[in-house]
């Protein structure tokens, strides 16, 4: 993940979500992030095979540690795991199936990408439900808010607010 929920509390203070709730919609920002940018912010010099069993590797690498995110890919197992316990082998969230070899590569976001997620995820909490509201006017006070359409939005977020994704936007063929 991003980040994780207790640095993600300190960042936006004072919020009603829970946690599963706030990890669920940094899991959905990261999503949209990789596909958007076509980029999977993998570190390939932190990548080796590793049978699975019992939903952990059983491998060792002396450069994760637990909170660390790994994609596992050329396997039944593919996708995203967070590392939650490492000793003689490497524990991770979520269902990891039986495997003889899974290619498992460390991803790493740089401290942009996820200074501009939080900030997605605040403008989400703060502004999503004025989203389609141009203007309100109660008595003689009037506010009108930033127009949302086709031409300013993308993946539901202002385009002013995905500016930091520019850099790592990378080719598709």
């Amino acid at each position: 993940m991003i980040i994780n929920v207790d640095e993600l509390r300190k960042e936006l203070g004072n919020v009603s979500f829970s946690d599963s709730s706030l990890e669920r919609k940094m899991k959905a920002i990261e999503k949209a992030i990789r596909s958007y940018t076509n980029n999977n912010f993998q570190n390939r010099s932190v990548r080796f095979y590793a049978p699975s069993e019992d939903n952990k590797l059983l491998a060792y690498s002396p450069y994760l540690n637990v909170g660390d995110t790994l994609q596992i890919t050329q396997s039944i197992n593919k996708g995203l795991f967070q590392i939650t316990e490492i000793s003689d082998c490497i524990r991770c969230g979520g269902t990891l199936y039986p495997c003889d070899k899974n290619l498992v590569t460390k991803v790493e976001y740089p401290e942009d990408v996820i200074e501009g997620c939080v900030n997605l995820l605040k403008w989400d909490i703060e502004n999503r439900d004025k989203v389609g509201v141009q203007s309100e006017t109660i008595s003689r006070h009037s506010v009108t808010y930033f127009n949302q359409d086709a031409s300013n939005t993308l993946m539901g977020y202002p385009v002013a607010l995905l500016g930091f994704l520019k850099p790592y936007i990378k080719a598709r063929f």
